[in-house]
């Protein structure tokens, strides 16, 4: 039994999990990665012998030090495919590793399972060679290679430039930017960025050196379509409005052989719907968020969430998230708070006030438009897993399909392996774009295990099918 268990070692799990620690907690972590750092640190690739060294990289290389300075368990490479509790009201977590699958109890849980992309489909976006903007950092970061030899960076928000810049750093070239987003965004987003210069002159600095490399950007413009027959050699891209509607003009073709793509990030909530919490949308955070208080409390006793999947504040604010979700979760165990803590989380919540205004600023320049459902052409298909279309979900809602879970049943849309993680946003714009209804109204799918798919024989191996209740024949 453990007093606390952390999933996600990001910048926010490794902190609550740290913290817990050195209050005298038993404390257990879980992440599917090899090692800590969560996306925005990540570890280095085995295979990479030596690099040079990033704000990220050192940031990532303390944190990995001090987990293993610590007497924190860890399970690293490691899935989370079930949440229950117990009579006992304990946490039961389901795991499964390449040593198998196992069970581990804990009184108290902590969610820090960080974000993921959103990706708006548009017709062709299946071709390989088109790779999101946050897969694009993995690749970056950990492997340190560029997608191909030309690339393409489209999207919306700080990533579109940060992606680019990268591009170029590592050796590739970039043919194009184009940016959903008008450079006046920036402009109004400027007061709340000015609060943190570091990160500001950063990225003047990736848009300044766009222009002097004379790379092409593309402002208030989307892409219409990706070309290609087996892999993309290019983008038709169109003028936008301020409401992402693509105007009627000409497309304007770049040929590319890869292209970096995306529309922000959305909290990662499956680990915490799957818990019981109650969420709500919010477009400022990212889009669906757990409820919580200013601690990262849920609405389930002795469930926490901290870090972006929490709502999307960025690296800065997470290690303070994480620290006061674990102030949070000692306070409840131990039914009081010492003085020194109460006056450490006062400093956490001062620190998180200044981080989030930076956070919100970078988030709202990738809030959702009205026009981001229009993106999706009728014949563009929305479910990688199942291979539905637009024009297919559209015909399930006009038939009064209203909610996310008719949807599914009658097309099967969000039924594959990743569980809808990647299709329910952009079912939820289509309905949203036919019935007329709030994101709120339309609301979120039932939560159902697994997390991330699994082995049947992983998970059932030691079922013993003569225990099985079996009923005797019906009557006629």
């Amino acid at each position: 039994m453990y007093d606390a268990t952390i999933i996600g070692s990001g910048p926010a799990g490794a902190n609550a999990a740290l913290e817990a620690h050195d209050l005298g907690l038993k404390v257990l972590i879980v992440d599917e990665q090899r090692d800590a750092g969560g996306q925005i640190w990540r570890v280095k690739s085995k295979s990479i012998l030596s690099a040079p060294s990033t704000e990220a990289s050192i940031k990532g290389d303390a944190l990995r030090e001090r987990l293993k300075q610590s007497s924190i368990e860890v399970k690293f490479e490691t899935r989370v495919w079930h949440i229950d509790k117990n009579e006992e009201k304990n946490w039961i977590i389901n795991l499964v590793s390449k040593d198998g699958s196992h069970s581990v109890l804990s009184k108290a849980l902590i969610i820090a399972t960080g974000a993921q992309e959103r990706v708006i489909p548009v017709q062709g976006w299946t071709l390989p060679g088109v790779v999101g903007l946050a897969g694009a950092t993995a690749l970056f970061k950990e492997h340190m290679m560029v997608p191909g030899k030309s690339t393409v960076v489209a999207g919306s928000g700080p990533l579109v430039f940060f992606v680019a810049s990268e591009v170029i750093r590592l050796g590739g070239s970039v043919a194009a930017v184009v940016s959903i987003n008008g450079f006046s965004d920036w402009i109004k987003a400027l007061p709340a960025m000015v609060l943190n210069p570091k990160l500001l002159w950063q990225g003047i600095k990736w848009i300044g050196d766009l222009y002097l490399k004379r790379v092409p950007l593309y402002w208030r413009h989307g892409i219409r379509s990706f070309e290609g027959l087996g892999h993309v050699v290019g983008v038709n891209v169109r003028k936008a409005n301020k409401k992402w509607y693509l105007r009627h003009d000409p497309n304007i073709f770049i040929a590319a052989d890869s292209v970096c793509y995306g529309h922000g990030l959305m909290p990662s909530i499956e680990a915490s719907r799957l818990a019981g919490a109650v969420h709500t949308y919010e477009p400022a955070l990212g889009g669906w968020v757990p409820f919580t208080d200013e601690n990262g409390r849920t609405t389930v006793p002795y469930l926490y969430v901290c870090g972006d999947n929490a709502g999307i504040l960025g690296a800065q604010a997470a290690p303070h998230r994480g620290r006061l979700a674990a102030y949070a979760m000692v306070e409840d165990l131990n039914e009081t708070l010492p003085e020194d803590l109460l006056a450490k989380r006062k400093a956490e919540k001062k620190l998180l006030k200044w981080a989030s205004i930076f956070g919100k600023a970078a988030t709202g320049l990738s809030i959702l438009q009205p026009g981001a459902g229009g993106l999706i052409s009728k014949q563009t298909e929305v479910c990688r897993c199942e291979g539905i279309n637009r024009l297919e979900i559209e015909k399930e809602v006009k038939t009064g399909a209203l909610s996310p879970n008719a949807v599914k049943s009658g097309t099967r849309c969000g039924m594959g392996p990743c569980g809808g993680r990647f299709c329910s946003e952009s079912m939820a714009l289509i309905t949203e774009q036919a019935t007329g209804k709030t994101r709120a109204e339309i609301g979120l799918p039932t939560a159902r295990p697994p997390l991330r798919p699994v082995a049947m024989d992983e998970i059932a191996k030691d079922l013993n099918y003569d225990d099985l209740p079996i009923p005797g024949v019906s009557p006629l």
